[in-house]
């Protein structure tokens, strides 16, 4: 296995559970809409759940400029209207609670605040890669209380770059003074985290908390794991030979 000086680690769904927290904040949200308006509050959370899994499955970098709580309010506006309400002010209402219910279901991945840890204690550099919008991700990073943890951390907007994009990653090395070829992704999402890592020369890890697996015909990645705290195991090989150079 190669030297591993640098890992790039992926956000959400790879070091906390990002999924069960935005679905939890909008069934909340869509509760208490229900309440208010005797709609469906499972049909309402669906049709939320389903326009921002499609914001972030289309996000290019064209779209980096738009401001994420405008987006926001613009898909609950959508999924309100597919249950019959009209209402701006409603969806902007959505939007804001959404984001103030979702802090309280942050919480890093039993494993990632000690993978961290252990990576960085033995002189690996650690970069932090995202497709958010730092409006609101560095707040979650923070509430997270990773910030620190990270050498570098490259958030779309910032660097006007969206994964899978090769030179990003190519970006992110550069940055934490690494050859691609002496670092290492590790993501959730194949075609976002794996594809285009690969294609910048890195080592990669898929971490498939979707069950997902790799597309049909795709390369597969360097190794697959189940979950964050399986990865140390899978670097530690290309660690040791890191820090025997070093110590040389």
């Amino acid at each position: 296995m190669r030297k591993i000086e640098a890992v790039l680690f992926d956000l959400d769904d790879t070091l906390h559970d990002d999924t069960s927290a935005f679905q939890s904040a909008a069934e909340e949200v869509a509760r208490e809409v229900a309440v208010e308006h005797g709609i469906d509050a499972r049909a309402l959370k669906a049709a939320y759940v389903a326009q921002a899994e499609t914001f972030w499955k289309r996000l290019s970098a064209d779209q980096l400029a738009t401001r994420i709580g405008l987006a926001r309010a613009r898909m609950w506006r959508a999924a309100l209207a597919e249950l019959g309400i009209a209402d701006a002010g409603l969806a902007e209402r959505s939007a804001a609670n959404y984001e103030a219910y979702r802090k309280k279901y942050l919480t890093p991945f039993p494993g990632a605040i000690d993978l961290l840890c252990s990576l960085r204690g033995r002189g690996v550099k650690l970069g932090l890669v995202t497709n958010g919008f730092s409006e609101t991700h560095r707040e979650k990073i923070a509430v997270l209380r990773m910030g620190e943890l990270f050498d570098a951390v490259f958030i779309a907007d910032e660097v006007g770059m969206v994964k899978p994009d090769p030179a990003l990653f190519a970006h992110a090395c550069r940055v934490l003074e690494c050859a691609p070829a002496a670092g290492a992704m590790v993501g959730d999402r194949y075609d976002r985290d794996i594809r285009g890592a690969r294609e910048a020369g890195l080592y990669t890890v898929l971490v498939d908390v979707h069950r997902a697996g790799v597309p049909a015909g795709a390369p597969q990645p360097d190794a697959t794991v189940v979950s964050i705290a399986c990865v140390a195991a899978v670097l530690e090989q290309g660690v040791r030979a890191a820090a025997a150079n070093r110590a040389v």
